[in-house]
């Protein structure tokens, strides 16, 4: 057996309950007397502690444990909690956190035995009531609800009845081991490994009940039985097996099988009688002094063993899927729709003679298709709240860092996204939150001078809106100093003092998300009003999404990200240019306009068109893509009026192909630094049309 297989279980289950630990250690501050709320904090460090162990992680072990001694004084109501109690426990997640990612990173813990945190806990401790300690109960004994001597019942053939005969013969011991395991036992079969790695250290088993094979691949019940020749003294290693986490009971008895006495070990066929037929029973098996002797078989009683009742299977409501196999599925379903355009690309060369039947597969294909599509999609969804539970915790932290006064709201928390983008989005929220907390808020005397309350509130809402997701940070702090922003890019040589003139305060704090500017005046550890902000915009946008942000000066900001649904299939609008085909997501198309060539006009040598009260920049995709355009006699002009944010702009092209679902591939990382194509697209006639983002464009 190799504990390995079972690490990233461990792994998934100890972010599940180290993110369950942040959410309710946060709402214990706020709620100290909610029982239900300690239990839960109980439970997540014991099931913590018991894994830990189960895993060998002796370290994370021992300070679970301790959190645990910490929160049974708080159930039994010895401890109240404070404000300081739920620091040193926060302090206690970071150290598990870092456990965690040292664990994921080499299957090693490190070296790390947080002493003071330990310490800190221990004098909680003691300085509430020292916990009572349980009467000592001798290790070999088993308590009244104790399973039978399962050795009794255990097969031999005849080569290991002979190894063990001549062990005794060279001074060995044999013992009789049976080991349960608890009922809240999440891994059984690697406790059991980790008992078959004690026993073997100080023996040798020469038995295993069920099989070892079948105790590995967890085809047992709650307990098993080991027959060990050994050295070493019983209660060393009933000691040793009892040592392993989560493990319930272990009873064992010296065995004694000299002059063919064989009677504990009964092939099952013989029976009862064959029992009855056994010497007296003042030669049975000398069991160890703690442990009472097997009690003789009643005459009239059968003696099989009582088979437990089969455990109830627990039924999983979640399935956790590897994103691998989840990516080759989403490339299965790419072919499929690539097969289904090829269909449509041959039924439409032949308009005059199309089959009816062969209408009806292409009609059942693309309800196939889209039906795949959608059921693989919603295995790909996660809502966001994986990310942003650890959010309220960071502003608790930021709040005692900064000495400022704030509180996190947020909504949306069960919106779902495509895993990859969920995956990626916590770190850009991340940065603008701490922008927020610490640039974006006053202090509560200058909050109270301004007539404002002294706590700060910043807002965290998630949403859908068609086929996007927004979500926005708001604070109601100062907001953006938008003159403070244009000294800055003028001291700087961003810009000169005439076009600083010229352009709006939308243009000037579009500035902040250039690298490295800021425009604070301090520089700390937290964040500075832009620090990051080249960093959020540049992976928003590899996500395929737009950032903006909207401030006014001594009411606050609002950061608004938009990110699409999914990566990897969208609905597109086939366009040529030249002679070549370009694809256009839909989400980002307003309207398709026929515009007179004589309606272009000229702003400060840029073309633009009036279109219902609005000027809308042109971009002339043949100059921007470097292709020749079409001849035409026509004067009017193709525009695919697209939008980012509040921007609007006019894409000319030369031709209209149509609505189509498309499959996104990637380019790969040679092609990156052509920012305006995000990917390409293979049709239906085979011939492969590059993906234009239109945020970049604009």
């Amino acid at each position: 057996m190799d504990v390995s297989q079972y690490l990233e279980i461990f792994l998934d289950e100890t972010n599940e309950h180290l993110t369950n630990l942040n959410t309710r250690i946060m709402e214990l501050e706020s709620d100290p007397d909610n029982m239900d709320t300690i239990n839960e904090i109980f439970r997540a460090a014991h099931s913590l502690k018991g894994m830990a162990g189960t895993m060998g992680y002796k370290r994370m072990q021992t300070l679970t444990h301790d959190m645990e001694n910490v929160f049974s004084e708080v159930r039994n109501g010895v401890i109240k909690v404070n404000s300081e109690i739920i620091d040193v426990l926060f302090q206690c997640l970071d150290a598990l956190e870092e456990y965690k990612d040292n664990i994921q990173g080499s299957a090693d813990e490190g070296t790390n035995d947080n002493e003071p945190i330990i310490k800190m806990l221990n004098s909680i401790l003691n300085g509430g009531s020292a916990p009572a300690k349980p009467a000592a109960v001798p290790e070999t004994a088993p308590s009244k609800d104790a399973p039978d001597n399962k050795w009794d019942h255990v097969v031999l053939d005849d080569s290991q009845v002979t190894v063990i005969r001549e062990a005794q013969k060279q001074g060995k011991r044999v013992y009789g081991l049976n080991v349960m395991v608890q009922d809240s036992c999440i891994l059984k079969a690697a406790r059991a490994f980790l008992v078959f790695k004690a026993v073997e250290e100080r023996g040798e088993i020469i038995v295993s009940d069920p099989s070892a094979q079948d105790v590995e691949d967890e085809k047992f019940d709650r307990d098993f039985t080991l027959i060990i020749l050994s050295d070493a003294e019983l209660d060393e290693i009933i000691q040793a097996s009892k040592a392993v986490s989560e493990i319930d009971r272990v009873i064992g008895a010296e065995i004694d099988l000299a002059n063919n006495k064989n009677v504990h070990f009964v092939p099952e066929e013989e029976g009862t009688e064959a029992v009855e037929e056994e010497p007296p029973k003042e030669e049975m098996p000398v069991e160890s002094a703690a442990v009472p002797a097997a009690a003789p078989a009643a005459p009239a009683a059968k003696p099989e063993p009582k088979k437990q009742a089969p455990a109830k299977p627990v039924v999983n409501r979640t399935v956790r899927v590897d994103i691998e196999k989840l990516d080759s599925l989403m490339n299965l379903v790419s072919e499929l729709i690539i097969a289904k355009n090829s269909l449509v690309s041959v039924s439409s060369q032949e308009q005059t003679d199309v089959n009816s039947a062969f209408n009806e597969q292409i009609e059942y294909l693309e309800s196939v298709t889209t039906n795949l599509h959608e059921s693989v999609m919603k295995v790909r969804m996660v809502p966001i709240e994986s990310v942003v539970t650890k959010f309220p915790r960071m502003i608790r932290d930021l709040s005692k860092k900064l000495d400022k006064k704030m509180e996190l709201y947020m909504t949306g928390e069960e919106t779902e996204l495509d895993r990859t983008v969920v995956d990626q989005i916590g770190d850009p929220l991340m940065h603008l939150l701490r922008n927020s907390a610490d640039h974006g808020l006053e202090s509560a005397e200058v909050r109270v001078q301004r007539g404002k309350p002294a706590v700060g509130s910043i807002f965290l809402d998630a949403y859908q809106e068609g086929n996007t997701v927004v979500i926005e940070v708001r604070d109601d702090g100062n907001g953006i100093d938008v003159e403070a922003v244009k000294q800055k890019a003028i001291d700087r040589g961003t810009i000169t003092a005439e076009q600083a003139a010229n352009m709006t305060d939308k243009e000037i704090i579009d500035l902040l998300f250039l690298p490295s500017f800021s425009t604070a005046k301090k520089v700390t550890d937290v964040s500075g009003r832009g620090v990051g902000l080249d960093v959020v915009k540049s992976m928003i946008e590899s996500l395929s999404g737009e950032v903006e942000v909207k401030s006014k000066l001594g009411e606050g900001s609002t950061w608004t990200i938009r990110l699409p649904l999914t990566l990897a299939i969208i609905q597109a609008l086939m366009v040529v240019v030249g002679e070549e085909k370009y694809a256009i997501s839909l989400g980002s198309i307003q309207t398709l306009e026929d515009i007179p060539a004589s309606d272009v006009k000229l702003v400060q040598n840029k073309e633009v068109i009036h279109l219902r009260g609005t000027v809308i920049p042109l971009i002339r995709l043949n100059e921007i893509l470097d292709v020749e355009r079409k001849p035409s006699d026509e004067e009017n002009l193709i525009v695919v009026i697209v939008k980012k944010g509040d921007r609007l702009a006019g894409l000319v092209i030369d031709e209209l192909i149509g609505q189509q679902e498309i499959v996104i591939k990637s380019l790969g990382r040679y092609i990156k630094q052509c920012k305006f194509i995000s990917g390409a697209t293979i049709l239906g006639d085979g011939e492969i049309a590059l993906i234009l983002d239109a945020n970049t464009l604009i």
